[in-house]
């Protein structure tokens, strides 16, 4: 796959818009980041879980491996384009965008709650 194909996917998510970060391009849901491709376009990341990271490492060697660091222990996962597939990473790159979309939906519904209260008490 290529760095546009990467793209092509991130975009397809709903609401996904792109942006840049430290001077290369990165795919955002309700402002946060789910994905980005390296400014050399031979890698990609998809920001998932821990637990994610090991099954897709596990299920598809060559194609996947963790960020540097912290990042990477976080469950940032870096797409080795050369060796990827649009439906592999078409999941990863899902999992990733469900992941900011459920927790948008979570801070959302507590900056309601907490406007009730603030409400209540005036």
């Amino acid at each position: 796959m290529t760095a546009q194909d990467f793209r092509r996917i991130a975009l397809a998510m709903e609401g996904a818009v792109e942006s840049s970060h430290m001077n290369h391009p990165d795919f955002r849901a309700d402002g946060k980041i789910f994905a980005t491709i390296r400014a050399d376009n031979q890698q990609g990341m998809v920001k998932l879980t821990p637990e994610q990271q090991e099954r897709f490492m596990r299920e598809n060697p060559g194609m996947f491996e963790p960020a540097a660091g912290a990042w990477g222990r976080g469950g940032s996962t870096m797409v080795i384009f050369a060796a990827a597939t649009e439906e592999v990473v078409g999941e990863a790159m899902t999992l990733a965008w469900q992941s900011i979309a459920r927790q948008a939906s979570k801070d959302s519904s507590m900056r309601r709650q907490k406007a009730k209260r603030i409400g209540r008490t005036r």
